[in-house]
């Protein structure tokens, strides 16, 4: 899987920039951020519980 680089990340901007102007890219980057910190805190509750889970079977 190929990763996207920094010209890729600059076009990105740029068209988000087109897309939605200067003044909205802050509240869209907030937002962003905000989900993807959900999104890392619920992958790792389910990580943790998995690791819970595997060592209450080990202790068994």
């Amino acid at each position: 899987m190929a990763s996207i680089g920094v010209p890729g990340l600059i076009l990105i901007l740029v068209i988000a920039l087109v897309i939605f102007g200067p003044s909205k890219l802050p509240e869209i980057g907030k937002a962003f951020g905000t989900t993807l910190k959900e999104f890392k805190n619920a992958t790792g509750d389910i990580m943790s519980d998995d690791s819970k889970k595997s060592s209450d079977k080990e202790n068994k």
